[in-house]
């Protein structure tokens, strides 16, 4: 019985991604309590229990060499903003000096990419546990060097980072892979939501859902391919190890699915009312909702490193969506325009569904010469000083919020310094881990950590108060220390009122491990409030970064980066065809970037205060919009042919279409309406290809590509209105 709940919570905590992080932090700071206890320095415990800590938070997924170079570098932060903290610590206009100096300058190191915006913040971090560590509590203060004890719990955290990274090369990137696919079979079932004939649905909030969660799909497929990046670069072709070879396979299924989930064939509206009394759209639907299931499966299997028993329905599904397709197409009667656009849709839509259904069965299979000839990956990361100046160099404006914040923090800091000294308060210092903690760069994302903070304090107060009453016993004590920076680690990114509650235990402990805990828990908490309250009104009142003012320039962006990709698209027609080249994929990555970019800061302005949301109502109906036109131009990546070159009509409209994408982002970043005369629908009209009357004469990637241009060309004029009223609100 034990064993299989031991299987069992195995399982469970193999399942997550916080599996390995609290595995390594279990380790680390059992070993530092035991450490500790066994031979009587308790009081050691909390600075190296610390260092600990801020070293797991700035770990990253890396290659075991690559995380053994962050390793190295984030000590020589730790050690040169801890010594300066010591240095300056009885001189309180040089302490707040080397703290606003830090944040300063951290802030920016953040802008050189994720990995540095880790390390900078948990730097940051380890500044402020250098002054908790040096500020003396009780009547006997340790004998050795705090700031020594910090030092040596980080690098004995990054001994157990290293060692673990090299002794399991492969789990962040299978972990990031999983979330990959879960995050594509949750899109494809919102994707799903759209193939519904049912008349009156509100198909403009489900896109706006499809959009919105688009940005995940995105941001799963950069970790994914961050992760893949430190081993593959290590790697070639011939002496890649099999688990990397097939990991790489699953990453550029992942990507071709993506484009082929993002892709529409047609206006759905029409698609349900041409197809109101026909099942074939809830067949579509069901395939579909099949392939997502089937990729959350797999996701599962990638886990837990099992077979994949794919679901057996979904080949039959798709047959008999083939089958309705082809009837439903032969009934329609297709005298008019609008009947033969819905045939031809309906065509294409089917011919895609039934390549992603092949691309999900292939993802397991490991036959390397199935990956594209060109199986390079972007580097992203900052390898010279050059690429230094040029990333922080752009940030160095006051639109940045980067910049903004950069700015914001340090001033949020001396204002709790100055009221910790003005107040005499011992535990002053939490007040500024509490703004460091709090205070983040959008206005929305501080104002729910404020309140999961505040919240999370209160809940932890209460739990180490009963944890104190119930078990006076110090080894007790001392193992809920480790289970609650357990906790901290495995809730803090999904869960942060939980983490802050947890954290909050682990300080109430720790410091009854020393002298009273009981003692600390009212500095605790007023503490926390007068730190929430400086990082809310901080981030309010000092250089705020609205992001409703940010949409039409983001908006202007997502265009530019969706012309760069629908270049690259007809790059390929009629030369190439189908060939995911490195700088292919980076034009499709940019695009859908771009895209996320635009939800996100749209999402993050519907938190901001209601005096500064002028724009988002027109935001929506951009965004929208403008992911409406990256669906038609997936739809063309997802069909390209090298057999037959575009014809010449489609090569102009081809031409004016990328020609009014970059008109329309020079409007929205100069505000300057078109004239009347262009982008308005007798212009579209010019360019709108006619199919031949006789459609099974034309070959099919021209009918194609054909109908593709006229939707993105018909979307045109609503793009331009929505411009004008985002630049204008």
């Amino acid at each position: 019985m034990f064993k299989s709940i031991g299987w069992a919570l195995w399982r469970q905590g193999r399942i997550r991604q916080t599996f390995a992080i609290s595995v390594r932090t279990s380790v680390a700071l059992l070993g530092v309590m035991l450490a500790c206890l066994a031979l009587g320095q308790v009081r050691a415990a909390i600075p190296l229990l610390l260092g600990v800590i801020a070293s797991a938070l700035a770990e990253t997924d890396d290659h075991w060499r690559g995380r053994l170079v962050t390793q190295c570098l984030t000590l020589c932060c730790f050690a040169a903003v801890t010594l300066a903290v010591q240095a300056s610590f009885d001189h309180p206009l040089g302490l707040i000096g080397v703290l606003a100096s830090a944040a300063f300058l951290l802030t920016l190191m953040g802008a050189l990419g994720d990995r540095y915006r880790t390390m900078a913040a948990a730097t940051l971090i380890m500044s402020i546990y250098a002054a908790l560590a040096l500020q003396p509590h009780g009547e006997n203060p340790v004998a050795v060097n705090q700031i020594a004890l910090l030092l040596a719990g980080a690098a004995w955290y990054g001994v157990i980072s290293v060692a673990w990274s090299a002794a399991f090369p492969m789990l962040a990137v299978e972990q990031n892979m999983a979330r990959l696919y879960d995050a594509l079979g949750h899109y494809l079932e919102l994707k799903a939501r759209l193939f519904e004939p049912v008349r009156g649905i509100d198909f403009e909030r489900r896109r706006l859902a499809l959009a919105l969660h688009n940005g995940r799909v995105v941001e799963a497929l950069n970790a994914t391919k961050e992760s893949l990046f430190s081993h593959h670069r290590r790697a070639a072709m011939r002496d890649m190890p099999d688990w990397l070879a097939l990991s790489l396979h699953q990453f550029f299924v992942a990507q071709d699915l993506h484009e082929r989930a993002s892709s529409s064939h047609e206006n759905y509206e029409l698609l349900a009312e041409r197809f109101f009394h026909s099942d074939v759209l809830y067949r579509c639907q069901r395939v579909l909702g099949l392939v997502g299931r089937d990729c959350r499966s797999l996701a599962e299997a990638i886990r837990l490193r099992t077979p994949w028993q794919r679901d057996a329905t979904t080949p039959l599904a798709v047959e008999a969506m083939q089958s309705a397709a082809t009837f439903a197409g032969e009934r329609l009667r297709a005298e008019d325009a609008a009947g033969l656009r819905a045939q031809q849709a309906l065509r294409a839509l089917v011919t895609n569904l039934s390549a992603m259904d092949e691309e999900v069965a292939r993802v397991m299979a490991r036959a390397v010469h199935r990956m594209p000839a060109d199986t390079a990956l972007q580097d992203t990361a900052t390898r010279s000083w050059s690429q230094v100046r040029a990333r922080i160099g752009a940030h160095l404006n006051w639109r940045s919020p980067v910049m903004r914040h950069a700015i914001r923090l340090p001033l949020a800091l001396t204002a709790g310094y100055v009221l910790m000294r003005t107040t005499a308060d011992s535990y002053g210092f939490w007040i500024l881990l509490t703004i460091v903690f709090v205070c983040q760069p959008q206005y929305g994302s501080t104002l729910m950590r404020l309140v999961e903070r505040v919240g999370g304090t209160l809940l932890g107060l209460l739990i180490g108060w009963a944890l104190l009453r119930l078990f006076p016993s110090p080894w007790v004590q001392s193992g809920f220390v480790v289970l609650a920076a357990v906790l901290f680690f495995i809730l803090r990114t999904q869960r942060y009122a939980m983490a802050t509650a947890a954290i909050t235990v682990f300080v109430l402990l720790s410091f009854n491990q020393v002298g009273d805990g009981f003692g600390v828990i009212v500095p605790r908490l007023l503490d926390t409030l007068a730190g929430s309250l400086i990082a809310g009104l901080a981030v309010r009142r000092i250089l705020p970064a609205w992001n409703s003012p940010r949409l039409p320039a983001l908006g202007a962006a997502a265009l530019r980066a969706q012309r760069r990709y629908f270049l690259a698209i007809m790059g390929q027609y009629g030369v190439v065809g189908k060939e995911d080249d490195l700088a292919y994929r980076i034009a499709r990555r940019d695009a859908h970037n771009a895209d996320a970019a635009l939800s996100g800061a749209l999402s993050a302005a519907y938190l901001e205060p209601e005096r500064v949301r002028s724009k988002t109502d027109a935001g929506t109906r951009f965004l929208v919009l403008a992911h409406t036109l990256l669906n038609y131009l997936s739809a063309l990546g997802a069909h390209r042919n090298a057999e037959h070159a575009p014809l010449d009509d489609a090569v102009a409209a081809a031409d004016y279409l990328a020609d009014a994408l970059e008109r329309l982002a020079a409007t929205l970043e100069s505000g300057q309406p078109l004239p009347a005369s262009l982008l308005c629908q007798e212009t579209i009209d010019r360019y709108a290809l006619t199919c031949p009357s006789d459609g099974a004469q034309e070959v099919e990637i021209h009918r194609i590509l054909r109908s593709q241009l006229v939707l993105a060309l018909r979307l045109l004029p609503p793009l331009r209105e929505a411009a004008d009223t985002l630049h204008a609100a």
